[in-house]
């Protein structure tokens, strides 16, 4: 099933699937190796023990998640936040071609870097694509309300793109 064998991923599309699915096994489901930087798993701890996501975030044991800080070229930390810097550098020191980023700056960023992209919905159209089974729709009614914000236009082209699947 692992089209793409390895991922880099932020905090935003985490918590984004979390919301959505209540756990993160389309992750597994569609990736060898799910690589999560250090400063990403620190902005997902900062919430605390009852922080939204946190325990998601640590049932999900096929997770790689980086123990140690990396050193972000000041090019990155200048222009984005430490999480998107982070997924970004990881990529480019590990030779891994695709960062999973859900912010417009931090992918125009990835793309200046030569990354592929997905985000949190471009990971549930692939994953439904390879048979993975969800009603599009209803997870991202979910993820709305739990604070997740998507675009109408968005949203509209993912469920086209999943129609009849």
């Amino acid at each position: 099933m692992h089209e793409t064998q390895k991922i880099v991923i932020n905090t935003g599309p985490i918590l984004a699937l979390i919301a959505g699915f209540d756990n993160l096994k389309i992750l597994q489901f569609l990736y060898k190796k799910v690589i999560v930087p250090y400063e990403v798993c620190q902005e997902i701890f900062a919430g605390g023990s009852s922080g939204f996501g946190i325990n998601e975030f640590n049932d999900a044991d096929f997770l790689n998640k980086i123990d140690k800080p990396i050193f972000i070229r000041p090019h990155l930390r200048n222009s984005l936040d430490l999480g998107e810097s982070s997924v970004i550098q990881t990529a480019i020191d590990n030779k891994i071609q695709t960062v999973c980023i859900d912010e417009a700056v931090g992918r125009r960023v990835a793309r200046l870097n030569e990354l592929k992209l997905t985000g949190s919905i471009g990971i549930m159209i692939k994953a439904k694509q390879k048979g993975y089974s969800f009603i599009m729709n209803d997870v991202i009614n979910k993820m709305r309300s739990k604070g997740i914000w998507i675009s109408e236009r968005l949203i509209n082209t993912a469920l086209k793109q999943v129609e009849g699947l």
